[in-house]
């Protein structure tokens, strides 16, 4: 497990500007899986976008994108935590809410460990913690969403934790945003390819984390609401 087929970047090396589009991942295991997941989950709504979320964070040139910048590692991390795992969440059968409160605190603190410099590094340069990293940090939002979107959830409590999802990944934005230098290794240099300095890099990924990535919990809040709007509506006709 740690010979040199390992010992890479999982997308492989970070692609100059003008070879971006040719940069996509084309990984017979990885292209297997998501073909089999796209087939035990065909007939389910949602099973579409979801999919389109995985290949984008997977099989697009944004794959490769996040080898370079840690702006794309960021955009790749909320198309997991934040569109594939609730869209994978509301595929998923239904079953009685466990601890929302404690599907909260690992998926946080999951997503925290992982932009250590430490762990973030070791997962660009090892294809099998890598995987660690998009497994656990899916599976845990996976977790998470599924409390949310829970049937017996209460819509106050569902926004609330939702609200809570998008405030601790802002505020992780918000340390890397103001981080008085770059700390990951990893994009050391790929990013001067690219017009930016590691730190402005750095910088470029916490506001995204801090601002843009707001969108998707902000729909996902509406979404909650007009789900209690309606069975609010439907309970009052009967």
């Amino acid at each position: 497990m740690f010979n040199d087929a390992w010992n890479q970047v999982y997308c492989g090396p970070a692609p100059d500007p003008v070879d971006l589009w040719a940069s996509w991942n084309l990984d017979p295991i990885l292209l297997t899986c998501l073909g089999l997941l796209a087939f035990a989950i065909a007939r389910k709504r949602n099973a579409a976008w979801a999919m389109l979320a995985l290949v984008l964070a997977f099989v697009s040139p944004l794959c490769a994108l996040s080898s370079a910048l840690f702006s794309a590692r960021v955009l790749h991390h909320v198309l997991l935590v934040a569109v594939a795992a609730p869209l994978i969440a509301s595929i998923l059968p239904r079953r009685r809410s466990g601890s929302a409160i404690i599907a909260f605190v690992v998926s946080t603190v999951v997503l925290w460990a992982w932009h250590l410099p430490m762990a973030y590094d070791a997962a660009l340069s090892h294809v099998g913690v890598y995987w660690l990293m998009q497994l656990t940090l899916l599976g845990s939002a996976i977790w998470f969403w599924r409390e949310v979107f829970a049937p017996e959830r209460s819509a106050v409590e569902a926004i609330s934790l939702t609200v809570a999802a998008f405030a601790q990944m802002g505020m992780l934005g918000a340390i890397l945003t103001f981080a008085p230098q770059s700390l990951y290794a990893a994009h050391f240099m790929a990013p001067y390819a690219w017009g930016l300095t590691p730190l402005q890099d750095q910088q470029l990924g916490g506001l995204l984390m801090w601002v843009p990535a707001g969108i998707p919990y902000a729909v996902l809040a509406v979404s909650l609401a007009r789900r209690n709007w309606i069975a609010l509506r439907a309970g009052n006709v009967t």
